[in-house]
Parts: structure tokens; sequence; C-alpha cells
């Protein structure tokens, strides 16, 4: 398996996104140090669910500061971003990095329409622009003479100044939050990255998007080198004792889940509605499905668990609303050294 960091800095004062900031830092490095595969950049804007904001910009920063690991996006919100312009800034990010980026897509946030009014978008044309972004974005990385004429974007340019240092161009991978999106991207062999979900319905998308991509016509090659390409992800906090990691896990998630949901309640035009009492949560509210949590051989055991999916990338949130960076660390620490090497090879 490979496993990465899923970098979400969450900034409860904005007097202190610098603060949370530098110690994003410190933990990808630390990352880079224990030896994870890659580092996954979240974006979101304007209510510190993300304290840096533009991942293009810290990505910068994070390819001087590294010297191995992979720079991944979780997610770019291409509703919020030219193209072209954003062609020419993710091919220089693939040469400062010498080949290490890997471009994540989506087409933004499905709950926070206060970020596309503040890009003067709707959460409608985020949607209907995305394919059409992404097939723009290939095409202004690898053509010459360029004359694109889609429904959203006319354009044409002689070349892309400079090249992406990965040839033809870096990876694509979709986020994907439902199983029409997952199929739709296995119709033309597209990696996913499936965000959190139950063990079940891991594995059932998984084995859709393999018989998907048999069905439209890829080898058992093509699907094998692709779902080699696939993530999923959890949030991970690892102790010596169980107590010490729950309570870590339920202190930090309580703080982020509040601070989701009173940014969208206070900011969205409409507010956000309640969770229904008689409705199963979401996987993402349930702390029991989001967390893999716990000493060093029941985290071994959990993660043991995700892998019988058949998933076999893994993004895990160290950092979960906030938490202590010192204790953060000590739990990044524990994990390479204990659980990881049962899984890496």
């Amino acid at each position: 398996m490979r496993f990465g960091s899923f970098v979400f800095p969450v900034s409860h004062n904005p007097e202190k996104d610098g603060a949370v900031i530098d110690s994003t830092l410190e933990e990808i490095k630390l990352a880079e140090d224990i030896g994870l595969d890659s580092i996954w950049l979240t974006e979101h804007h304007f209510d510190g669910a993300a304290a840096h904001a533009d991942p293009l910009v810290l990505a910068g920063a994070i390819a001087v500061l590294t010297k191995r690991i992979k720079i991944g996006f979780a997610v770019l919100e291409m509703a919020f971003h030219h193209p072209v312009r954003l062609a020419a800034q993710t091919a220089l990010l693939d040469n400062l990095s010498k080949g290490r980026l890997i471009v994540g897509t989506g087409r933004g946030s499905a709950f926070n329409q206060y970020e596309y009014i503040g890009f003067g978008v709707t959460m409608e044309e985020g949607a209907e622009r995305l394919a059409e972004a992404e097939d723009l974005l290939v095409k202004a990385w690898t053509t010459e003479d360029l004359k694109f004429e889609g429904d959203h974007w006319k354009v044409a340019f002689p070349r892309l100044r400079p090249r992406p240092y990965q040839k033809p161009h870096p990876p694509i991978v979709r986020a994907c939050i439902s199983e029409a999106s997952t199929i739709a991207m296995a119709k033309i062999g597209r990696p996913i990255m499936i965000g959190v979900q139950t063990l079940e319905t891991l594995k059932n998308r998984l084995e859709k998007y393999g018989q998907t991509m048999l069905e439209s016509g890829f080898s058992n090659d093509d699907v094998d080198r692709t779902l080699d390409q696939c993530w999923a992800s959890k949030d991970l906090f690892v102790a010596e004792t169980y107590a010490e990691a729950r309570e870590m896990a339920e202190e930090g998630f309580a703080r982020e889940r509040k601070h989701f949901r009173q940014a969208r309640e206070r900011f969205n035009p409409d507010g956000f509605p309640p969770l229904d009492p008689n409705k199963p949560l979401p996987p993402g509210e349930d702390i029991e499905e989001s967390f893999i949590i716990g000493t060093p051989r029941q985290a071994s055991e959990k993660i043991a668990a995700m892998r019988d999916t058949g998933i076999r990338n893994v993004m895990f949130k160290f950092n979960t609303g906030e938490m202590d960076t010192a204790r953060v660390q000590k739990s990044m620490r524990l994990f390479g050294k204990k659980v990881m090497p049962s899984f890496v090879g």
C-alpha cells in the first residue's frame, strides 16, 4: 500500500492563520521524513477551513522544502480556476518538484455556496464546466498551436511555456462523491479519489469501477494500473493507548465539524439544514466511519480492513480540527515507525 498525508489545516482564529500555516509546513516536512508517499493539499476559501486557502502557492513552497514526497491536490476547486492559467501554474510546479505533481480535480465544495459567490460563479456552473476544464487543461499541457472552442472557453495560443516535467503531463485524479461520478470516471479510465465511506461502500465502488472499465473496453492490465492510482481518505490518530487516541480524535473531530457547520450556517445565503435525526449519520459526520483511532496494533487492523476492500492507497488526515502540533507529530512518528512497515514494501 501507499500512504499519504491529507493536509487540511483548519484555523479557527483568523489571527492565527499564519501560525497554522507554519505548523502545517512542519507536518509536511515530517511526512517526508517518516516515508509517506505523498501529501495532498485541499482548497477552501473565506472560512478558515484551510488556513492556506491557495494550494498552488503552498505547493510551490513544498516543492522547495521537500525532495522526494509527491505533491497532490485533494482537490483543486476547478470552478475557481481558468484552465489555461492553471495549466501554466501546474506545469511550473511540476518542474519545480522535478515531476512529483499529481493534479487532483473536482468542481468545488458541494456545501459551501459562499465560496462560489466569492468567485462570481454558481455551483451549477462549476458542475457544468468541470469536464471541459479538464479537457482544456490537458490540451494546454500537450498541444502546440492550440485552438480550443468549447461551451465555456474559446482560446488560442502557440505553446504553453514551460511544458510539464512529466510526459505527456502530470497524472490527473478526479474526486468522486457519488457512485454515478465514479462510474463516469471509470468509463474514461481516469483514477479517482473517494472520500470517507463505509468499508462496504468502498468495496462496492471499487468493484463497480473496475467492472465498468472492463465493459468500456479497457484491458485487465489497464484496470490494474488505474486502480493503483486511486485513493481513499480517512482521519487517523495513533497513540500508545486507545484512550489517548480517542480523546484527541473526539476533540478534534468535534471542533472541525462545528467549524464547518457554523461557517455554512453563517455564510450560505440560505443557511445550512441541520442533520436529520431520523436518518443515519453520513459517513463524513460519523467519527466511527471517519477515523482510524487507537494503538499501532489497532490502527494496523483497521488499515488491513481497508486493504481488503481493494483500495491500495490511503491519504490520512493526521491533524483534524487544529490539534496540538506536538501531539500530531508524535502520532505521525508512531505511525511511521510501528504501522507503515507492515504495509509498505
